[in-house]
């Protein structure tokens, strides 16, 4: 049979090969002899079973099926002689044969990946057949002519070459095309809500989605934050050349990845003098929101500044929008059907290109999951530490403090002392198990019970030396115990955290305190950022009569933030801590009962003296509210602005999760959109982040097994790894990769799929442009692959562009129906007028 080359040279075994010839450079650029490459044989003649398919599908077993066949049927009657499983070969298998000589030319062929073109080395790993080495030798001999002739750009292109997967026919949604059109109109609507309230108040929407919206528009849209690209701060390629086995020299390109940072302790320098000037504005807050007056005297009304405030029948009218649109039974079962074909889509990708990624990881010199930047972007700082660090922290402290006056009880003072004395505990006596700090199977919905976990040994004193920011000794202990979790994760280089304080808006000089806590202590690493979390408690502090009404918690949490803002002389240590704060966190249990839905009807936080809970909504709401004002002042005054990223749909009602859809740029937890198409849907339309934390689920509300993240990450939902509180669920120092560890090993993860979840933790995270330009790349923002850097990522331009891609077509399905009924709108109301201009005639 020809194979349609001609005669091979002499003395050259290459030459036999079709597959492996080098080309002219006419060839390569399209000339009279282009042609491609074709596979090689592994066997010569025509194989038996040819004639059965269109293709050819012979292997180096044909004419062995027999043989391996009879051996394995023996094998297994054989019972005496069975393996583990009744399907294994013996090991003198050909099939192993075959995979050492396999496993011996990848080797080989690795050697030489950073020297040769792609073109040739897709070749040489099509034609396994070869496998000693002079022939490598040979072929790369004759392959060096050829680099000079391959265009600049090729191994680009090449890395970005992936199987997909496309659907034809006139209708690829599977639903009748009213529904579709009912559908995309409600999402598009749903997807126009949300991108007014980022743009609101200044917190990032999806450009993806945005440029579709934007074409949907009839008028432009306002101009948003998320389109202020700043300048790249940071070069792409820095030009080095590293010295090959034969002593030439090869130029490599190496991508920074550490951020340069300045020698000064940002807390070093607390001079008022050298602070901003003061503003002279003046503040008071109007049914829940800060207003900002041009003049102290805030009677005048027509000093107010022109400062964005939100609408709450606006608020309200759109939240009921996306409340009706989600128990919709066609668009629920069109947004199902949209998120099962994605769920499949992505595994036809992976079957598809799973190697060509692993491949594009393994060309990058130096890079691996365990040297990429990833972010813990959900962990309290109360518990980030693990129970054995807090343990030999409070032995340290009970052998070098015991004389330490500590704490005040009935008015008596108490050294540490004597504060286990009263306990009946020697720093012998403790142990893990007596400190008793970690989640275990009676917290399992049982939220009383965690929170209790966060008392060592039971003892909510213990609790408040050594975990507590405002106490006897100042927060000393819990900002040293901090600092050492900060060291390790500077040691480990490549992980970092935000930390979340707390506020909880019974005083008006908590933020003061919190700062002082930080400046004086010096609290601070380049690995962390903080956010500030207010938990839901009005209720426990209206019982015990520490607040009036809800308005006066408002006030206690923001009024100090916009005097630091107007006159950072007036708090210096809390406007230096502000720079490292990212935003706002709302938290507590969200499966305890709300008996009040938000509404016109209900009460201003003025009026709301009741000692009832407001529900979850009304929190978020007036805690958007104020942020949307704050930040536009900020933004004024040249200072960073913040984001609001609540815990939500960990539990309780489905309505949170509307809400945070609306007001947050992204969210802790998120387990009830399994439970939500519609939502689920619109999260990944709009690329909303969701920092997950399976072990945490573990202990309080979803067996491990049934997390949802596989299946997010699977949807394209933006998804990272968080611990949230390794005090109570981890056992070792590094809980963010002992989190990585179990998911990867329960769900079978891949190793692109792990360095996907630690971009996406960087990308939601709230580091600045700046760091983000060395961790992910300088283009990082731009849409699709273009905005990857593999080198610094490890994540393959191929998943980047499948990513990319897919929810381009699920934008273009919706928009386009929309626009199909626009343009029929539109042409019927051309025939109307035109009937109406004849018959005028």
């Amino acid at each position: 049979m020809s194979s349609g080359v001609g005669p091979p040279k002499s003395g050259s075994p290459l030459r036999k090969r079709a597959s492996l010839q080098a080309p002219s450079p006419g060839e390569i650029h399209g000339g009279p002899r282009s042609r491609q490459l074709q596979p090689a044989r592994s066997l010569p003649g025509p194989s038996h079973c040819l004639k059965h398919f269109p293709v050819d599908l012979r292997t180096s077993m044909d004419g062995k099926y027999k043989e391996l066949a009879e051996e394995l049927f023996c094998h297994s009657l054989a019972e005496s002689e069975m393996r583990s499983a009744p399907y294994e070969f013996p090991e003198d298998s050909p099939i192993e044969q075959l995979e050492e000589r396999r496993q011996r030319l990848e080797r080989q062929i690795s050697q030489d990946v950073k020297l040769e073109p792609d073109i040739l080395l897709r070749a040489k790993q099509d034609f396994l057949k070869i496998d000693s080495a002079a022939d490598l030798q040979l072929f790369k001999e004759q392959g060096e002519d050829l680099v000079d002739y391959l265009p600049k750009d090729r191994d680009i292109f090449l890395d970005r070459e992936f199987q997909r997967v496309t659907i034809s026919g006139e209708e690829t949604c599977g639903v009748p095309f009213t529904d579709l059109l009912d559908a995309a109109k409600s999402v598009v609507k749903a997807l126009f809500i949300r991108e007014k309230y980022m743009g609101f108040s200044l917190q990032s929407f999806c450009k993806t989605t945005a440029r579709f919206l934007q074409d949907l528009s009839e008028k432009p849209l306002a101009p948003r934050m998320y389109e202020e690209i700043p300048e790249t701060p940071v070069a792409a390629d820095i030009m080095e050349s590293c010295q090959v086995s034969d002593g030439r020299r090869c130029p490599i390109y190496d991508a920074p990845v550490h951020p340069p940072f300045a020698h000064q302790h940002p807390y070093e320098k607390c001079d008022p003098q050298s602070m901003p000037g003061d503003l002279g504005f003046g503040l008071r807050m109007v049914n829940g929101v800060v207003h900002v007056y041009t003049k102290q005297d805030i009677t005048d009304k027509t000093t107010e500044l022109d400062l964005p405030y939100p609408d709450l029948q606006e608020f309200v009218a759109d939240m009921n929008v996306l409340m009706a649109l989600i128990i919709n039974g066609p668009i629920k079962s069109f947004c199902y059907r949209r998120l099962q074909y994605l769920s499949s889509k992505f595994q036809m990708h992976v079957l598809l290109n799973e190697m060509k990624e692993l491949a594009a990881q393994k060309k990058v010199p130096h890079r691996d999951f365990y040297n990429i930047r990833k972010v813990d972007t959900h962990i309290h700082a109360s518990s980030c530490m693990n129970q054995k660090h807090l343990l030999r922290f409070i032995k340290r402290a009970m052998k070098k403090h015991l004389q330490e006056i500590v704490h005040v009880e009935k008015g008596k003072e108490q050294t540490l002392k004597e504060v286990f004395e009263t306990m009946n505990l020697t720093a012998y006596d403790l142990s893990v198990d007596t400190l008793d700090v970690h989640a275990d199977r009676n917290t399992f919905h049982r939220f009383d019970k965690f929170n209790a976990k966060y008392n060592p040994i039971g003892e909510s004193v213990l609790r408040e030396i050594f975990i507590k920011t405002d106490n006897q000794v100042s927060g000393k202990y819990f900002a040293h115990i901090i600092k050492e979790v900060m060291y390790d994760l500077e040691e480990s280089k490549y992980q970092n955290a935000e930390l979340r304080l707390s506020i909880y808006g019974r005083a008006r000089d908590e933020w003061d305190k919190l700062a002082k806590w930080a400046v004086t202590h010096r609290v601070h690493s380049n690995n962390v950022r903080w956010l500030v979390q207010v938990p839901r408690l009005f209720d426990v502090y209206k019982t015990k009569k520490q607040l009036a009404n809800f308005q006066e918690m408002l006030e206690n949490i923001f009024l100090p933030l916009f005097e630091a803002t107007i006159n950072p002389a007036s708090h210096p240590e809390l406007h230096l801590f502000l720079e490292h704060v990212d935003g706002f966190d709302s938290v507590d249990d969200e499966s305890k009962p709300e008996h009040h839905i938000f509404n016109l009807d209900s009460p201003l936080p003025g009026n709301w003296m009741e000692e009832d809970n407001p529900p979850y909504s009304y929190y978020l709401y007036y805690t958007y509210a104020n942020m949307v004002v704050l930040n536009h002042l900020r933004r004024k005054r040249g200072f960073h602005t913040f984001v609001l990223r609540p815990h939500c749909g960990e539990a309780g009602p489905i309505h949170h999760l509307v809400s945070a859809f609306m007001l947050s740029e992204n969210i802790s937890h998120g387990l009830l959109l399994r439970k939500a198409p519609v939502l689920q849907y619109l999260y990944y339309l709009a690329q909303i982040g969701i920092a997950m934390s399976p072990l945490s689920n573990n202990s309080l509300f979803l067996s491990y097994h049934r997390n949802p993240l596989p299946e997010y990450l699977s949807r394209g939902l933006v998804v990272s790894l968080s611990t949230d509180d390794p005090l109570q669920f981890h056992f070792t120092k590094e809980p963010l990769m002992e989190e990585y560890s179990i998911a990867t090993q329960v769900w079978k993860l891949s190793s692109c799929d792990m360095c996907e979840l630690a971009r996406n933790s960087v990308l939601m995270s709230g580091f600045s442009h700046k760091v983000k330009s060395y961790w992910l790349g300088p283009n990082y923002l731009k849409e699709g692959p273009e905005g990857n850097d593999i080198r610094r990522t490890n994540v393959p331009d191929i998943r980047v562009a499948y990513r990319y891609e897919t929810l381009s077509q699920e934008l273009t399905l919706i928009t386009q129906a929309v626009q199909t009924e626009m343009l029929e709108t539109i042409q019927e109301e051309d025939l109307l007028t035109m009937s109406s201009i004849r018959d005028t005639c």
